[in-house]
């Protein structure tokens, strides 16, 4: 393990050797092989069959963003995409982005009123989706500054059809630099507090894409399984885009279903699946993965959450391939860990992909720790984000001066410098993968007529991972029941109150911060 010390500052290296950083626009990057592989299938709508080709995708790329450019869009203004994730949602995406527009990437389960703060904050001009999700796609317009509607499927009169941004357009010419030039601004919580723009250059998309290459060794030989949502980082880049670039093909699913997935997999020999623990547990103990054949699979690899090292071995006995993890956030377009291939160790995200440093830092002392003790992950390279959008103080609070992207996990590392999440430090939940911020649940619950104070914490569940518990101060009669119903249709359903307790008080420290950790430690 290579280490830099400098006074109480201990980097751990990348033991890949650096690799040179892309600096091209993101859809010439992960399209630069596709004229060779113009009759190769890229795209499968699994429930369909239906196709798009390599060739096929560039040109319709093409068109999209011809048209866009002929709309007046351009470098400065932002799309948003509801959709699922169908072969369209590429053409979307990648169209919009070869014409020098920012792409927002919206939550399909989102409310209206989440939908309208994204569009709104990030300043989207044009909206893309479905059919089947106008109605919320048309109330969100009306309250923000979207300007068209463009739907895949049946219209009506207060969109514009898909199909008439693929007719023939010359794309634009469009110069700009990728350094510094905003590819996606998707939406994250952070470490704290309420959904931000996550400002995403091309460079930091190219740049992460090359160094994940490294460990995770996709080929033109495999097939994907497009399971995990587009709109979430993780799919969008170590699927959709991880896959054009080396030529794979993705097989797509809008929506998850076990019995789906697996038919899926055996009729499409499937040969990667990038997956989070839920589905992974499964994989591992579901009775009806041995009605299917599964052998075409060579890597499972884990992202979003911990895979624990039990459920890893346990998957990886049950479906008889490669279990591996990788780990990233967000604000690293996302991947700064990654496990290689065939050399999984019990628990570990691996070590740091190329380009890459490290530091596991106490968060009381400020003091770098050595191998096997644990504090908080620091990670610098071109992979991490220029800031959150408009969010200043936010972005002070989570990149400091030198670069280091703190990542507001609990970590350790081995002596050869390979990684383990252990705890968070930040206060996220992690639901399935998805990201619920407690504090944006305590301003809602804090408007129950009957609430007094409320603290929100993870509560370890089986299935999800973790799902938001409510400790809760009331001043009336109220149930338990009346709680965790007021939060529902006011936001998504991921982020719903799983369980409430009610305590005289919640723990807070002299300067009236939630003490959480209190909370979660009477938790267990």
């Amino acid at each position: 393990m290579k280490r830099l010390t400098e006074g109480t500052m201990v980097v751990v290296i990348s033991p890949h050797p650096d690799i040179e950083v892309p600096s091209i626009p993101l859809t010439d990057y992960v399209m630069s092989d596709a004229d060779g592989l113009s009759e190769k299938p890229a795209f499968v709508d699994g429930p369909s069959g239906r196709t798009i080709t390599f060739g096929q995708l560039k040109h319709q790329i093409a068109n999209m963003a011809g048209n866009l450019a002929a709309r007046g869009l351009g470098p400065g203004d932002v799309a948003g995409i509801l959709a699922p994730n169908v072969p369209e949602y590429v053409v979307m995406f990648h169209g919009s982005i070869k014409a020098g527009i920012t792409v927002t990437t919206v939550n399909p389960t989102y409310t209206v009123n989440e939908i309208v703060h994204q569009l709104n904050d990030a300043g989207a001009r044009i909206l893309f989706t479905v059919s089947s999700f106008m109605p919320q796609a048309l109330a969100a317009a009306t309250e923000s500054g979207i300007e068209e509607i463009v739907v895949l499927g049946e219209t009506g009169e207060s969109a514009t059809p898909y199909s008439e941004l693929l007719v023939d357009a010359e794309p634009p010419i469009v110069e700009f630099d990728p350094a510094t030039h905003m590819a996606v601004l998707p939406y994250s919580s952070g470490t704290t507090g309420l959904s931000k723009g996550v400002m995403l250059t091309h460079q930091n998309l190219t740049v992460n894409l090359a160094q994940a290459s490294v460990p995770l060794e996709i080929s033109s030989d495999d097939v994907l399984i497009g399971v995990l949502p587009f709109f979430h980082i993780y799919g969008m880049i170590v699927i959709m885009n991880m896959a054009m670039l080396h030529g794979a093909t993705v097989v797509t699913m809008p929506r998850f279903d076990l019995v789906e997935f697996l038919e899926l997999v055996q009729k499409y020999r499937v040969s990667v699946a990038l997956l989070v623990p839920p589905i992974i547990l499964a994989l591992a103990n579901h009775p009806i993965i041995d009605q299917y054949d599964t052998t075409s699979l060579r890597l499972v690899f884990s992202g979003a959450a911990p895979l624990g090292s039990d459920l890893a071995d346990a998957c990886a006995d049950r479906i008889r391939c490669d279990v591996t993890q990788g780990y990233g956030l967000t604000e690293a377009s996302p991947v700064t860990h990654s496990t290689p291939s065939g050399q999984r160790r019990p628990g570990s995200v691996g070590p740091a992909l190329p380009n890459t440093e490290s530091r596991v830092v106490d968060p009381e002392t400020g003091i770098d720790v050595a191998p096997g003790e644990t504090g908080e992950l620091w990670v610098r390279g071109p992979q991490v984000m220029t800031g959150y959008l408009n969010n200043r103080e936010a972005t002070a609070m989570t990149i400091d001066d030198e670069g280091w992207l703190h990542t507001g996990d609990i970590a350790m590392y081995d002596d050869d410098g390979w990684f383990y999440i252990v705890d968070r430090l930040k206060e996220l939940i992690k639901y399935k993968g998805f990201q619920v911020p407690p504090a944006e649940l305590e301003a809602l619950l804090i408007t129950h007529p009957a609430v007094v104070d409320v603290a929100v914490i993870p509560k370890p569940d089986t299935e999800a991972g973790e799902v938001p518990k409510a400790f809760v101060v009331v001043n009336q009669d109220v149930t338990p029941e009346e709680i965790k119903q007021f939060v529902v249709g006011k936001i998504a359903t991921y982020k719903e109150i799983q369980d409430v307790e009610f305590v005289d008080e919640i723990p807070k420290s002299a300067s009236g911060k939630i003490l959480r950790r209190v909370l979660r430690e009477r938790e267990g």
